[in-house]
């Protein structure tokens, strides 16, 4: 056997220190200009998600649990002001970027980036700095192991962003934090151990949805302070006989899809970026709708009854009944009769048509009730987000519309650098006011040379009402 075949069953036999290798070895410089864009885009969009979510439901009473536990004032609170110890910021800040649920997300069900940027800034403070080449490496090594493990599993229904992202912020913010390899190890083995969550928040319109992004990083942080403390974990978190891969990928792993070609293929080209402010299981749905009424012109008064038909995974997701509940904004966001009702009254899915008033508007839930979700297993042939929308209407006439993969859908349909403007956009708008407005400019000018920042704590100042951003336009200090 060849010195590199050797070199591959010896990655293979310690798959655990080959990844911390790979997380705290990879240079800037190795890193292809389109990885560093998606980075970029990446911290955009939650930039922009955190503004929008800053006085969502949830967001200011969580603001205040975590001033009132107090603490040492280690990381900022973005949006609001004052600070807090890392672990807590980064859980408030996480919780307020996933709230209006716009970030992007990855198929079956990972939303990295509301936890990966705010931990990446908490770090940050923590560090005392972090250049920006530093903090673009970090989040594109800790994303694209999340991704490839991701890629491994089978959750079953976990929320794979509490299991799986928890592992991608660790990495993240440990390497901002410059902890040595034995640290990290444990620290990635200690957040295995706090790793949680259930589909069933998602199904019941449930607020820990956002939490659990939340849990997911302040559980990163702590578990790089346990780590660094002495704690140790155990060194098969992966592959060991009750490691991740028994519990979450049903004892099957391909090291090829874990370690082959580092750098050079990037499982993270599958996060998919949101076009609408809904869990990506509406997605289709909403396009669908969409297409139809561009093409149709069908109003809501010509609607007789409506057939949505949905993959198994998506059905469980957002096919049930729709029931406004006690969380009226987190039900409509989980709903696919929902969307394709807001859609066909409003003609569009914005982030104010799932705010509480907008969700008991009479017009929408008037088609709500004259639509039926099915789901059909053979569908999985031809998305894993495939749907069929049919509308009967009042003359008789049934149209019909197939999505297979919406729009914003990673690799099969990316949206434009000038969709991804405009969400934010959309995001700074909705909570107009909030940031002075010249503040948008000034965020998207600072993240697109991100790679010449000597200290990514100006992107927290930017998010900072009454705070004086210690950057220009330009990119200059």
């Amino acid at each position: 056997m060849g010195e590199g075949g050797k070199d591959a069953l010896e990655r293979e036999r310690d798959i655990e220190r080959t990844l911390v290798d790979y997380i705290l070895d990879t240079p800037y410089d190795q890193i292809p200009n389109d990885i560093v864009d998606l980075a970029k885009v990446l911290t955009f969009t939650i930039l922009g998600t955190t503004i929008a979510g800053a006085k969502a439901e949830g967001s200011p009473a969580m603001v205040e649990l975590v001033k009132e536990w107090g603490g040492k004032g280690e990381a900022t609170i973005l949006m609001h002001g004052g600070k807090v110890p890392a672990h807590n910021a980064a859980f408030v800040n996480s919780y307020i970027a996933r709230a209006l649920d716009f970030c992007e997300g990855m198929v079956p069900g990972m939303h990295l980036g509301s936890s990966c940027v705010p931990s990446a800034l908490a770090a940050s403070e923590l560090a005392h700095g972090c250049s920006g080449k530093e903090f673009l490496t970090s989040l594109v090594v800790g994303a694209e192991v999340a991704s490839r493990i991701n890629a491994c599993s089978t959750y079953n229904g976990f929320d794979p962003t509490g299991i799986c992202t928890v592992l991608a912020a660790t990495a993240i913010a440990g390497r901002i934090l410059k902890i040595d390899k034995e640290t990290m190890l444990n620290a990635l083995a200690i957040s295995f151990n706090r790793a949680g969550g259930s589909f069933q928040s998602n199904i019941d319109g449930a607020l820990v949805v956002r939490a659990i992004q939340g849990f997911v990083s302040s559980n990163a942080i702590v578990s790089i302070q346990l780590a660094k403390a002495g704690v140790t974990g155990p060194q098969n978190f992966l592959k060991g006989l009750y490691g991740y891969f028994h519990l979450f990928c049903q004892d099957r792993c391909d090291p090829d899809t874990l370690l082959g070609d580092w750098m050079k293929r990037f499982f993270l080209k599958r996060m998919n970026f949101k076009k609408y402010p809904s869990c990506w299981a509406t997605a289709s749905g909403t396009d669908a709708a969409i297409e139809l009424i561009r093409e149709k012109n069908v109003m809501p008064e010509h609607v007789k009854r409506i057939s949505i038909t949905m993959t198994p995974y998506a059905y469980k997701l957002v096919g049930h009944k729709f029931e406004i509940g006690e969380r009226p904004t987190v039900s409509a966001q989980f709903s696919v009769s929902y969307c394709v009702a807001n859609v066909l009254v409003r003609r569009s899915s914005k982030i104010e048509h799932f705010d509480t008033p907008s969700v008991m508007d009479p017009k929408v839930l008037d088609v709500v009730r004259k639509i039926d979700v099915t789901v059909d297993p053979n569908l999985e042939e031809t998305g894993h987000n495939a749907v069929i929308i049919r509308i009967d209407l009042k003359t008789g006439e049934r149209i019909e519309k197939i999505v297979a993969s919406p729009r914003g859908g990673g690799l099969d349909s990316p949206l434009t650098m000038e969709e991804h403007l405009a969400r934010f956009h959309d995001c700074f708008q909705y909570n107009k006011g909030f940031l002075p407005p010249e503040r948008a400019d000034l965020i998207l000018s600072t993240v697109d040379k991100l790679e010449q920042q000597e200290d990514v704590r100006s992107l927290v100042s930017l998010l900072l009402p009454d705070a004086v951003p210690a950057v220009r336009p330009d990119g200059a200090r």
